[in-house]
């Protein structure tokens, strides 16, 4: 085999394989996308990042639900971003769902060859990286990515796997509606309003399961570079082993989940329908030259045909700072460009009024 410094990205089909063949050698250059120095972390906001109780935005007390709505207004507004704790999803569920993510990519290449990615739209994706069609740097991720809804689509393998995603998909979508119509109530909106403009109940979810094997060099390479999402909400759990960092006031943040938390993030159509309101937020994987992480990753939008704007209640005192779109349109843009340093709203062309 050839220096691992001459083995072009192009040859890689599984990061995992090829960092399990490799040991320590170094990476490709190809891989090198530090773009930042890595002692750009702010350590000392990771305690502030917002947790929401989502038993108290669900209570029957009015003052008690109404403190929960302010607070989730707030970390929307000031954090793009918060951890939510009594959910509602077990703990078990959650462990099995992790497990089996881990069974998946633990499988051999060419059992997982029949799933190779075919685009965005394609029910079910395997692939590595983060775009390789756009990208020129690359990532140090394999990735499963799988359209839940409307539609389910799911592998059949590991045994077992499927009815699990399917349980725990759609737990999901019930907790992102339910903070929807918290954070329409946070907008001076209907509870609904969110729900029913952007056709959320027929809206796409993508069941995406990044692993990050241990990397050699984690001072050079990232493991997803930063970038926003496409969705309205993003639902994310990992296997324990830290990544993920946010952007808030020009830093980087490491989270640090609280235990049995969900991790949400505000997204590119939540941007766009709180008329710049809530702003998506940039986040990144970084890696570790010990552990392999897992995050299991559901991505909750609106419906593909729909288009999504400004709600129209908010321009009855205010100027629309986005054209509507079709989010159909919106998504194949955004799998198809490059990761921008900027949410994708502020970087796609045509968006922005």
């Amino acid at each position: 085999m050839a220096p691992a410094a001459t083995i072009h990205a192009s040859d890689i089909s599984s990061i995992k394989a090829f960092a399990e063949s490799n040991d320590d050698a170094p990476i490709p250059s190809t891989y090198y996308s530090i773009t930042e120095p890595r002692d750009d972390v702010a350590h000392e906001l990771a305690a502030s990042l917002p947790v929401i109780d989502l038993s108290l935005l669900n209570s029957e007390d009015l003052q008690l639900h109404s403190k929960a709505v302010q607070q989730l207004g707030k970390a929307c507004q000031e954090w793009g971003f918060f951890m939510i704790t009594n959910h509602g999803i077990s703990e078990e569920l959650m462990e099995d769902v992790m497990n089996k993510s881990h069974e998946f990519h633990n499988l051999p290449i060419e059992e997982k060859k029949e799933f190779v990615d075919k685009g965005p739209l394609a029910p079910i994706r395997y692939g590595t990286s983060f775009n390789p069609q756009a990208e020129t740097v690359h990532y140090w991720r394999d990735y499963l990515k799988v359209i839940t809804h409307p539609q389910f689509d799911f592998p059949h393998k590991p045994l077992g796997y499927k009815e699990l995603a399917f349980e725990y998909s759609h737990k999901i979508r019930a907790v992102a509606r339910n903070l929807l119509q918290g954070i329409s109530e946070s907008l001076g909106l209907e509870p609904d309003a969110i729900i029913e403009s952007t056709g959320f109940d027929s809206g796409l979810q993508i069941f995406a399961v990044n692993l990050y094997p241990p990397c050699p060099q984690p001072d050079l390479a990232l493991g997803m570079p930063p970038h926003s999402d496409h969705g309205l909400l993003t639902l994310l759990t990992q296997n324990g082993v830290g990544g993920l960092q946010v952007k808030h006031q020009g830093k980087w943040v490491k989270v640090d989940p609280l235990p049995k938390c969900l991790l949400v993030n505000i997204a590119d159509q939540l941007e766009a329908v709180s008329n710049g309101r809530y702003k998506s937020v940039l986040h990144r994987a970084v890696l570790d030259n010990r552990d392999t992480r897992i995050s299991v990753v559901l991505v909750n939008g609106p419906a593909l045909d729909k288009d999504i704007g400004p709600a129209q209640s908010l321009l009855e005192k205010e100027k629309p700072l986005f054209k509507s779109m079709k989010y159909e349109d919106y998504f194949t843009l955004h799998q198809k460009s490059r990761p921008p340093q900027k949410s994708g709203l502020e970087s796609m062309d045509g968006v922005r009024l």
